[in-house]
């Protein structure tokens, strides 16, 4: 196989994947790791990929990409799943916990037990998905919804949060290092984003390996705001490169 040819392989993997990832591209490809790191080097150099650690990715996943809030499910679909199974040992048996709009506290939404408890959300899909349970008292963050993720932005919803204090905010991302910080596309969520990080008297991160490395226009905040990171799998050494947290893989 040709250079040229293998770096068009490598590009339409990381496109379909969202990462593609060195160790993994070598053994696929029947190359050497340097050869790889050549070849991702040069779709960097043309503006296609970016670096990352152990690998590297598509640059629409960057500054203002986001995917359509109808393929948000189906993206890592069983990671998230495994995160959010994970992320049910940190519900209190009882009090309040906050969930953030989101395909990955979406999924910790969905298999939230029926028990009495207060949950507060940003997101008008899980807000709407846990009214059908009873014991729960299900409070919906106002503010102008976005058409794109279905999350209460602007003024309204920072002011709402403003007056809130939960025993557990469940939060999710765009994408997370020790570089840049929680990052995400959008602006007004940006605004949102940072004050949900100050609500929870325990503040945990939800976000499989794919948001890893990954650097979105708007910085909110930093992983030192952060109790704990529950995600999947992360590349090999990733983990020993966020200090700042504790980091809890599936």
């Amino acid at each position: 196989m040709y250079a040229a040819e293998r770096q068009e392989q490598i590009l339409a993997r990381a496109r379909t994947l969202g990462r593609v990832e060195v160790a993994t591209l070598a053994k696929e490809l029947a190359v050497t790791p340097e050869t790889i790191r050549r070849d991702l080097s040069a779709l960097e150099k043309a503006g296609l990929l970016r670096r990352a650690h152990g690998g590297a990715i598509p640059v629409e996943r960057l500054t203002s990409f986001e995917p359509e809030i109808t393929s948000r499910k189906t993206i890592m679909a069983a990671e998230k799943a495994r995160i959010a199974r994970a992320a049910l040992d940190e519900i209190p048996d009882r009090g309040s916990i906050f969930i953030e709009a989101g395909s990955t506290p979406g999924a910790l939404a969905e298999l939230l037990p029926d028990r009495p408890r207060t949950v507060v959300t940003t997101g008008l899909s899980i807000a709407m998905a846990l009214t059908t349970r009873p014991r729960l008292t299900v409070l919906m963050v106002g503010g102008r919804i976005r058409g794109r993720t279905l999350a209460a932005v602007d003024d309204w919803a920072i002011r709402d949060l403003s007056g809130v204090r939960v025993d557990v905010a469940f939060l999710g991302t765009n994408g997370f290092s020790a570089e840049d910080g929680l990052t995400t596309p959008d602006v007004a969520e940006a605004a949102v984003k940072r004050a949900a990080l100050r609500i929870g008297r325990r503040t945990i991160l939800l976000a499989d390996h794919s948001k890893f490395g990954v650097a979105s226009l708007c910085r909110y905040g930093d992983l030192a705001d952060l109790d704990l990171l529950i995600t999947d799998e992360l590349p090999a050494g990733a983990a020993e490169t966020l200090p700042d947290v504790e980091v809890r893989q599936t």
